[in-house]
C-alpha cells in the first residue's frame, strides 16, 4: 500500500521529471517574477494616485469604488500586460546570481548541458504562459469593464453613449438603419429595415422608436412603437401598420455603440463569436478585435522567447558584472512591447493581416533567442 502511494505522489508531483535541481530554479524563478510585480506595481500605484488624486476628489469618487473597481482591476490588468517584461527581468535577476555565485558554473562542469539546465525554466514559462492566458482571456475582461465605467464616472467623465446614422447588415441581404441610438435607454430613434432579394427591394419596414428587451432569456429581442411596413409585390405593394410590435433582429447594443478599447472587454469566446458575426455582417470595424484576439494567443508564448534570451545573456560569469548584458536585455524585452504595439498599429491603419502583426514580435524575436541559445555557454 505505501509504495503504490508513493508512486501517487512521485506521478502527482512530477518527481520522474522535475528534480530537486528544477525544483531549486522553479521556485527561484517564481518567486522572482511575483516580486518583480509586487514591486513595479507598487510604484505604479503611486505615480497613478499622485496623477489621479485630483481627478477622484473633483468627481468625488467614493474609496470604497477607488479599492475594489479601480485598483483591484488595475493591478491585474497591467501586471498581465507587462507580464513579459517581468519574466525577462525575473530571469536576468536571479540567473545572473546563480552566475555570479558560480552555480551555473558547477552544474554545467557536473555534467549538465545547457539544455537540460533550460528545462525548469521552460516549466516555470509554461506555467506563467498558462496563467497569463487564462487571466487576460477570461478573467482581466470582466474587470476591465467594471475600471472603464470608473473611469468614465469619475476620471474622464465621459463614455460613448450613444450613436448616430448607424448602419449595418443584420442579415442576408437585410440592411438596418438608425438615426439615433442612445445606449443608455437601450432606445434608437428613426428605424429602418430593408430586405433585399436579387438586388431588389422587397420589404421596407420604419418605426419612430424601438427599444431593446433587456430582460428577455434570449437575445435579439426589440420591440417597435409606431410602425409602417411597405412590401413590394411585382407592380403592387402591400402596406400595414400599427402601434407596438415585438420582433426579433439579428442586432444588439454592443452592435451600434463602439468605444475605446472596447475590444478588450469581451472574453475571447466573446471577441472570437463578435469577429465572426461581424465578418458575416460584411463590417470593416474588426481589426482591432481581430488583433486583440491573436495578440492574447501571441504574447502568451512571449514567456518562452524572453526567457530562453535571458537565461542565454545571463548564465555566463562575467568580470565587471552583468550591467552591459542587463541593458542588452532590457532593450530587447522592452523592444519586443514596442513592436507589439507598433504591429498593432500597422494592422489597424496599414492593412497588415491580424494575425501576422500579433505574431510579428514573436517571429521576430524567435530568431534573436536561437541566436543567443546558440551562443550560450555549454
Amino acid at each position: 500500500m505505501k509504495s503504490v502511494l508513493r508512486k501517487l505522489w512521485n506521478i502527482i508531483t512530477l518527481k520522474r521529471y522535475i528534480k530537486r535541481l528544477d525544483w531549486y530554479i522553479i521556485k527561484k524563478f517564481i518567486g522572482t517574477y511575483f516580486f518583480a510585480i509586487a514591486l513595479i506595481i507598487s510604484i505604479s500605484i503611486v505615480f497613478d494616485v499622485n496623477e489621479n488624486l485630483s481627478k477622484f476628489t473633483q468627481y468625488n469618487a467614493p474609496l470604497k469604488a477607488i479599492v475594489f473597481d479601480y485598483y483591484a482591476n488595475f493591478v491585474p490588468y497591467f501586471s498581465n500586460l507587462f507580464s513579459p517584461l517581468f519574466v525577462f527581468i525575473a530571469v536576468i535577476f536571479f540567473t545572473s546570481k546563480l552566475a555570479g555565485d558560480s552555480e551555473i558554473i558547477s552544474m554545467l562542469a557536473a555534467g549538465v548541458s545547457f539544455k537540460r539546465l533550460l528545462r525548469p525554466y521552460m516549466i516555470s514559462a509554461a506555467f506563467i504562459s498558462v496563467m497569463t492566458f487564462y487571466l487576460g482571456s477570461f478573467v482581466i475582461p470582466k474587470g476591465t469593464v467594471i475600471r472603464q465605467n470608473f473611469e468614465s464616472m469619475y476620471k474622464n467623465n465621459k463614455k460613448n453613449t450613444s450613436a448616430e446614422n448607424v448602419q449595418l447588415q443584420v442579415g442576408k441581404g437585410v440592411i438596418a438603419y438608425i438615426q439615433f441610438y442612445d445606449n443608455n435607454l437601450k432606445r434608437g430613434y428613426g428605424f429602418c429595415l430593408d430586405k433585399f432579394e436579387n438586388k431588389k427591394l422587397v420589404s421596407h419596414l420604419t418605426a419612430n422608436e424601438i427599444q431593446y428587451d433587456t430582460i428577455s432569456e434570449s437575445k435579439y429581442h426589440w420591440k417597435m412603437s409606431g410602425w409602417r411596413i411597405r412590401e413590394l409585390r411585382g407592380m403592387k405593394e402591400h402596406i400595414i401598420s400599427g402601434l407596438s410590435r415585438d420582433t426579433v433582429i439579428q442586432m444588439e447594443p454592443t452592435d451600434l455603440v463602439f468605444s475605446r478599447g472596447q475590444q478588450e472587454t469581451f472574453t475571447s469566446s466573446q471577441l472570437r463569436d463578435y469577429i465572426s458575426k461581424q465578418i458575416d455582417r460584411g463590417s470593416s470595424n474588426v481589426v482591432q478585435y481581430e488583433v486583440e484576439y491573436h495578440k492574447r494567443i501571441a504574447s502568451s508564448f512571449a514567456s518562452f522567447i524572453l526567457t530562453i534570451i535571458g537565461v542565454s545573456l545571463s548564465s555566463r560569469k562575467r568580470k565587471g558584472g552583468m550591467g552591459l548584458y542587463l541593458g542588452i536585455g532590457l532593450a530587447l524585452s522592452f523592444g519586443y512591447i514596442m513592436l507589439q504595439t507598433v504591429s498593432a498599429t500597422f494592422a489597424i491603419n496599414a492593412n497588415t493581416p491580424p494575425m501576422l502583426a500579433a505574431w510579428m514580435p514573436n517571429i521576430i524575436f524567435a530568431f534573436v533567442a536561437y541566436y543567443l541559445y546558440r551562443h550560450a555557454p555549454n
